[in-house]
């Protein structure tokens, strides 16, 4: 009892939450003695990043601000996401008309005539409605043919019909039109207006009514918020970027995921319909449409206003190295496993040679000058690119050959990415794993979706990897609380608590784990077709799960250099139910602990620092916990489960400190 009086008096901050219930029994654990006199495997500044993909709404209708949709009308239903509108007694039509062979990458637009008095027009639903905010400014723009002198009126409406916003544009006839308005002009012109919204609506709705008799050609109808992120005209949702800002991540990868490798390789992502004008991209449908039956999405499609140059402009606006990934010749897997014979991958190896001098060429080359054109002639400096996603079997080792000697003949210090397959185990992975090294690979992509028991179990993963073999990417994972595409996972405590003891390993082993992303990312709480995701959103708000703070956490504490942590003359994984990590910040010159109890008890841990001259008197700790571990963040409670930072006081000869139960820990103590 005497020594339980001692430690409230400098672990305060640990315990104060139990005080004033009854405790389960004090667990001692054996100590952890942190070696200071060498520090010799470096972290990467990579170590930490994030996987963009675009599921479950990631990209249009989410981080992607643009709140029309299907503003092309190029979904195979055409007016999918519109409705016709009319006002008594009015009167029109609506025609969509398709010039494949003038412009095969927009073809389709509406014709609208309006016969006789009042107004006639169409509606846009947005996607899952559009989230509008009251004093927000709005910039709507549309590419028109007026045949006559007509006018567009704009309206904001709630579901209920209440007008929240509206603007007048006129539209004068173009050269080209005759008077009587029978022929159409042959020229297109952008105009745009902008007004202020009056209410906040989560669910609102576009109203486009044409006052006055005569045909209009419209494509390209775009709602824009002024507050994007940095401002950007067209650009993207201020609230999510910055929850990835705030991860401060070390890369970037896109485009994901299997929307990389498409159904069929006619769906597959190619990144050079993603770049140029936006009205010039050539939009696809997404290939998570249909993919599962619990969650079916026939309105998912991909607009490609987040293409590739935003994707790199992103990675550059938020400190991340880019990681694009591209298709070498497969289509998904899971799906049609459609492959292009090896001797016709020309085109394929070319893009991502193209993809290099878009990334990185002088603005005198055809690809460089794209992207100053574009408004960034100086190069975005890539250094790694993917080859597959998720693909496996000889067929993809076949492509990776072909890649790799086509890509490093020509940039030889471009790291490459290599898929080991959708599962962390068995005969595909091995297969893979076994050849790959073979081949001297460069970075090997590993994937984990698996049970909080199983990452648990594998901390230790890396402990006895091949320290000359490739650099591991752990480009996927996520704990699952149910299983693997379940409907009902949840982002729950005990996911997130798993993956900090997993990502320990993963900090122990920096010296093979060089780079490691949660995955997915995004998903709208309305629109989501996969679960659990980091980031959950509706059309006006966001907020980040236990696993964003855990990953968080991690990367905002990165360190530079990695420490020894025994437990018992061991590394700390799992022991007492302990999970741990150590390194050293040589820039800000402190040291940093990162330890998980998960168990249900509080537990005593007796810290000895090898190497420190003399022991700290104090520190900084961050700690993140949850009494169940079910317990989940929401729209409505997003911190329920957030960091708390406060000090950390030691005392007596041993730095000793009290981890509460099912907590993450971040201990930091200064070294100057």
């Amino acid at each position: 009892m005497k020594r339980l009086f001692f430690l409230f008096s400098f672990s305060t901050l640990f315990v104060s939450a139990f005080a004033q219930q009854a405790q389960p029994p004090m667990q001692h654990a054996q100590p952890l003695v942190v070696d200071l006199t060498r520090a010799s495997i470096p972290i990467q500044p990579t170590m930490w990043g994030i996987f963009f993909e675009d599921i479950n709404l990631a990209a249009d209708g989410g981080v992607y601000a643009e709140l029309v949709k299907n503003r092309s009308f190029e979904f195979n239903a055409p007016l999918m996401g519109w409705k016709e509108r009319k006002d008594h007694p009015a009167d029109g039509s609506v025609l969509v008309i398709n010039r494949q062979q003038e412009n095969p990458a927009n073809p389709r637009y509406v014709r609208l005539t309006h016969f006789s008095d009042g107004a006639f027009g169409l509606s846009n639903e947005g996607f899952r409605g559009m989230g509008i905010k009251k004093d927000e400014q709005y910039h709507f723009s549309v590419f028109d043919r007026p045949q006559a002198a007509v006018t567009l009126r704009l309206e904001l409406r709630t579901p209920d019909g209440q007008i929240i916003g509206s603007a007048r544009l006129p539209l004068g006839p173009l050269p080209g039109a005759s008077p009587s308005g029978t022929s159409a002009p042959t020229n297109w012109k952008k105009d745009t207006i902008s007004f202020t919204a009056t209410t906040t609506e989560a669910h609102g709705q576009l109203y486009i009514w044409m006052e006055g008799q005569g045909t209009v050609d419209l494509d390209m109808i775009s709602l824009f918020p002024q507050h994007t992120w940095k401002e950007r005209p067209g650009g993207l949702r201020a609230d999510l970027v910055q929850l990835l800002a705030d991860l401060h991540p070390g890369f970037i990868r896109f485009p994901g995921g299997c929307i990389v490798e498409g159904r069929d390789l006619a769906n597959r992502y190619q990144w050079k319909k993603t770049v140029g004008k936006v009205e010039d991209r050539q939009l696809i449908i997404n290939r998570w449409n249909t993919e599962f039956a619990h969650r079916p999405t026939p309105d998912y499609y991909q607009s490609f206003g987040l293409g590739f140059f935003e994707y790199f402009q992103l990675a550059e606006d938020i400190g991340a190295q880019p990681l694009p990934i591209l298709n070498c010749g497969m289509a998904c897997q899971f799906n049609t496993a459609e492959v292009v014979p090896a001797d016709e991958l020309a085109p394929y190896i070319q893009d991502a040679l193209d993809l290099i001098e878009f990334a990185n060429g002088d603005t005198t080359t055809r690809w460089g000058a794209l992207r100053a054109a574009m408004g960034h002639p100086a190069p975005f400096h890539l250094k790694m690119m993917g080859v597959g996603n998720e693909q496996w079997g000889p067929q993809y080792i076949e492509r990776y050959k072909i890649f790799t000697k086509a890509i490093k003949a020509r940039y030889p210090d471009i790291r490459l990415v290599n898929s080991t397959g959708p599962n962390p185990d068995g005969e595909m992975f091995n297969f893979l794993n076994d050849t790959l090294r073979q081949l001297h690979a460069d970075v090997l992509d590993e994937h984990y979706y698996r049970s909080p028991d199983w990452f648990l179990q594998n901390a230790a993963r890396y402990d006895h990897y091949d320290r000359n073999g490739p650099k591991i990417f752990a480009g996927e994972y996520a704990a699952q609380s149910d299983k693997a595409v379940s409907p009902v996972n949840k982002n729950d405590w005990q996911c997130a608590l798993a993956e900090a003891a997993f990502m320990t390993g993963l900090e122990r082993n920096a010296d093979v784990v060089q780079m490691a992303s949660y995955a997915p990312l995004f998903a709208h709480v309305d629109g989501w077709q996969w679960t659990p995701d980091l980031i959950w959103f509706d059309n006006l708000r966001s907020y980040g799960t236990p696993d964003y703070y855990v990953q968080k956490l991690f990367s905002n504490n990165k360190g530079s250099a990695v420490l020894s942590l025994a437990h018992g003359g061991k590394s700390l994984a799992g022991q007492d139910g302990l999970f741990g990590s150590a390194a050293i910040d040589s820039n800000a010159r402190a040291l940093i602990l990162k330890l998980v109890n998960t168990t249900n008890q509080p537990l005593l841990v007796d810290l000895q620092f090898k190497g420190m001259k003399k022991r700290p008197a104090k520190g900084m700790a961050t700690v993140l916990k949850a009494q169940q571990p079910d317990a989940v963040n929401s729209l409505d409670d997003p911190t329920r489960i957030s960091p708390v930072e406060g000090e950390i006081f030691f005392s007596g000869k041993t730095p000793n400190t009290v981890l509460a139960p099912y907590s993450f820990t971040v201990i930091r103590v200064n070294l100057k």
